[in-house]
């Protein structure tokens, strides 16, 4: 009886659901918090609070964390485990306790606000953690379990704990085209004629146009 309990919760739990925004799959908390842009993916266990817009055809990993005030770009991808807190407790008052165990949680008013601002195009590795007040240009790779606590320029890969950049996917040259460009607004009729820079490797190379 418990297996067939078990078989039962694990097929509801895990039922795909659609709507004209985004497919949620498995079950998540806090959506109500979240602005979908269009044609966003949510797996299992990710949990959202404060206030969140995504861009169109971002997709998240299983188990992501979003707390505070986050904007996310169009076309980026998450992996699993990733956390973005834009908030944080105080450090410089009596106590970091802000539960609503001491002073029926009055202390939360001393909470530290922020805003993660998130470009277009980011790839964001397994286990990677986003704290603070920081800005990531578009294109930016967020290496897997790297800790983020300073903005990352675009185009830049960054690793480690705290994550520093170790290179640069492109050549300026490259990048500035890609940034005039701004491939991530264009419809999908416009994107079809370029869909051949899409296939181009631009290593060693210092236009897209080559």
């Amino acid at each position: 009886m418990r297996e067939f309990v078990k078989k039962i919760l694990f097929y509801f739990l895990n039922t795909v659901k659609v709507n004209e925004k985004v497919t949620v799959s498995g079950f998540s908390r806090g959506l109500q918090n979240v602005i979908f842009e269009g044609k966003n993916a949510v797996p299992d266990r990710c949990n959202f609070s404060g206030n969140i817009k995504i861009g169109y055809a971002t997709t998240l990993g299983y188990n992501n964390q979003l707390s505070g005030t986050i904007s996310i770009g169009r076309f980026c991808q998450f992996g699993a485990d990733v956390a973005c807190h834009a908030t944080n407790h105080p450090v410089s008052t009596m106590t970091t306790y802000i539960n609503k165990n001491l002073f029926q949680g009055e202390l939360k008013l001393l909470k530290e606000e922020n805003e993660i601002v998130m470009g277009n195009d980011v790839w964001i590795g397994h286990g990677v953690i986003i704290v603070g007040n920081i800005n990531i240009g578009n294109g930016a790779i967020l290496a897997a379990g790297s800790v983020v606590t300073k903005d990352v320029a675009p185009y830049t890969i960054v690793a480690g704990v705290p994550a520093k950049p170790i290179g640069k996917r492109f050549s300026e040259s490259i990048i500035q085209e890609i940034e005039t460009l701004q491939w991530w607004s264009l419809s999908e009729p416009e994107l079809e004629k370029i869909k051949p820079l899409f296939f181009k490797d631009f290593k060693n190379r210092d236009s897209i146009y080559e």
